[in-house]
This record gives structure tokens, C-alpha cells and sequence, in this order.
């Protein structure tokens, strides 16, 4: 029993001193990002990993949801003569929660263990500790400029994660299943909401953003210099990722919408 709750308390102890050292770390980046900005380049270049290299798994990813959307959604929607309605069930799916938690889940697993695997091999290959003796800051040589990509590039991509997912559901309703296109983009633009249901999904998609590049640059800078090390955490910034995302999903889902 002793045992046990010794290995419980090293764990709670293990715990506080990681978001402790997590929240300096975030703060330190924050502190030399000004540096990171004056090479823009490098942010630039980010930028292009962290996005534009998403961008297919986003995109194919965003169609076949709106398509699962569209053929669930009609099939329910059908049983009480309200099929007009596909438009806005699929684009308020999407826009509230599918679009920003989809999207975000996703980054975490292409572009997150990425910039996790790509800073660990540079402590491996002690790439930083070079930097730290030529005076070369790597919070803001390599960890900022990664951190903003990602940052910048999350709410771009579940944006168009969710585009593509109201492309998906106009395709398989009137496309395919031969629902009113009028109604299908009228009562669309008639029940979204641009403050309540974009502008929102726009924050959340913000809020992941910085959280799953803050969880990917902390494991990649925190990681133990060797290969089981590295791929340690890896699976850390995944699964600390997801579990972000859902948690900070239901949070602000419950401020966002608990009075509508």
C-alpha cells in the first residue's frame, strides 16, 4: 500500500513540476519571439511545414466527413420531412465543433509529432547545446518559430477543414441524394450565425492551435537525448494533444453556447 501511494504522489509531484516547467517554457517563448520575428523566414518557413504540407489530410479528411455528415444527416433529417435542413445540421457540425476538434486532432498527429521528432533529434545530435555556446538562443532560433507556425497555421486549416466538409455535405444532398440546392444553402445562410458559430469555431481552432504547438516544442525541447527518447515523446505530444483538444473543446463549448 505504502508503495502505492508513493509511486501516486512521485507521479502528482512529477505532474505539478512539468506544468510548472511548462508554463516558463511558454513564457520564454513569448519573451523571444520578437527575435523569431525579425527572421521572418524562419517563421515563414514554418509556416509552409506546419500548413501547407497539412493541407492534403486536411482537405481529404474535411470531404469524406461532410460526406458521412450528408448521408447521416439525410437519413435522420428524412424521418420528419425536414431534409431542407441538411445545409445547416451539416455547416453547424462543422463550423461549431467538427470542423476545430477534427482538424486540430489531426494536426496533432501530422504536424505536432513532426515538430516534436525534428527538435528532439537536434538535442540528440546536441544541435542546441552548439547553439547555446555560439550565444544563439534556441528558444528562439528553433522553438518560437515553430511554435508560431503551428500557432498561425491551425486556425487556417480547420477553416478549411470545415469548407471542405460543407462542400462534402452539398455533394452527397444535392448531388447525389437530389435535395433542393436553393434550400440547401438558404436555410445555410439563414441558422449560421456569424459571431455564435463562426467567430467561435475561429477561437477554438485558435485556442488548440497554441495548444498542441506549445505541447509539441515543450516534448521535443524536454525529451531524454536518445532514440526511445525521442519516440517517447512523440506519442506524449499525440496523445497530450487529443486530450487537450477535447478537454479545452468541452470547456469552452460550455461558455461558448450555454446561452443559446
Amino acid at each position: 500500500m505504502g508503495g502505492v501511494v508513493r509511486r501516486l504522489g512521485a507521479m502528482v509531484v512529477n505532474g505539478v513540476w512539468q506544468l510548472g516547467f511548462a508554463a516558463r517554457f511558454f513564457w520564454l517563448i513569448l519573451v523571444y519571439s520578437g527575435q523569431s520575428f525579425t527572421r521572418l523566414h524562419l517563421t515563414i518557413r514554418e509556416l509552409y511545414f506546419s500548413g501547407v504540407l497539412s493541407l492534403l489530410i486536411i482537405l481529404v479528411s474535411g470531404l469524406f466527413v461532410g460526406l458521412v455528415l450528408g448521408l447521416q444527416g439525410y437519413e435522420i433529417l428524412q424521418r420528419y420531412g425536414s431534409t431542407d435542413a441538411m445545409g445547416t445540421m451539416v455547416a453547424l457540425s462543422l463550423l461549431r465543433e467538427l470542423g476545430p476538434v477534427v482538424a486540430g486532432l489531426l494536426f496533432a498527429s501530422r504536424a505536432g509529432s513532426a515538430v516534436t521528432a525534428e527538435i528532439g533529434l537536434m538535442k540528440v545530435t546536441e544541435q542546441l547545446k552548439a547553439m547555446d555556446m555560439m550565444a544563439v538562443s534556441p528558444i528562439a532560433r528553433v522553438v518560437a518559430p515553430r511554435f508560431w507556425g503551428g500557432v498561425i497555421s491551425m486556425p487556417l486549416l480547420a477553416a478549411l477543414f470545415s469548407a471542405m466538409g460543407i462542400f462534402g455535405g452539398w455533394l452527397i444532398g444535392v448531388v447525389f441524394i437530389g435535395v433542393d440546392d436553393g434550400a440547401f444553402w438558404s436555410q445555410m445562410q439563414a441558422a449560421v450565425d456569424f459571431r455564435y458559430d463562426v467567430m467561435n469555431g475561429v477561437l477554438k481552432s485558435f485556442v488548440f492551435g497554441v495548444a498542441v504547438a506549445l505541447i509539441a516544442v515543450f516534448e521535443g525541447y524536454d525529451c531524454v537525448p536518445t532514440a526511445e527518447g525521442v519516440s517517447r515523446a512523440i506519442t506524449r505530444t499525440v496523445v497530450s494533444s487529443a486530450l487537450a483538444i477535447l478537454a479545452l473543446d468541452f470547456v469552452m463549448t460550455s461558455f461558448m453556447f450555454r446561452g443559446l
